[in-house]
């Protein structure tokens, strides 16, 4: 089992969602809004150094738990629906999930997921 963590532009989260929901097997993410700021590409055109750390830009993080076999379809999917090709579309991590459990049926591992 692994967790995606992918951070994306807020206007590009109806985009990757429609996108999610055609993926065969996808069965559902969390979203929450947060705020934040990363180092800019090197050819960014914008002048950022005088940017106040105060400053954060909104952005979309989802969270989505997969078999390691739905991984890949996954990654491709988000990667693809979130792109702009400007500095700053975001990032995507994966983590390994040690366990999962269903609350209500008490089923576990897989099978929870």
């Amino acid at each position: 089992m692994k967790k995606i963590k992918a951070y994306i532009k807020s206007h590009k989260l109806s985009d990757v969602t429609l996108a999610l929901h055609k993926v065969e097997g996808f069965k559902g993410m969390s979203v929450t809004e947060v705020k934040g700021f990363g180092r800019l590409c090197d050819d960014d055109k914008h002048d950022h150094e005088n940017q106040s750390p105060s400053e954060f830009e909104s952005i979309a993080k989802i969270e989505i738990f997969c078999l390691d076999e739905q991984l890949d379809g996954l990654i491709e999917t988000i990667e693809k629906a979130a792109h702009t090709g400007l500095c700053g579309d975001g990032k995507i991590y994966v983590l390994p999930v040690e366990q999962a459990v269903r609350i209500s049926t008490g089923q576990r591992g897989n099978e929870a997921v």
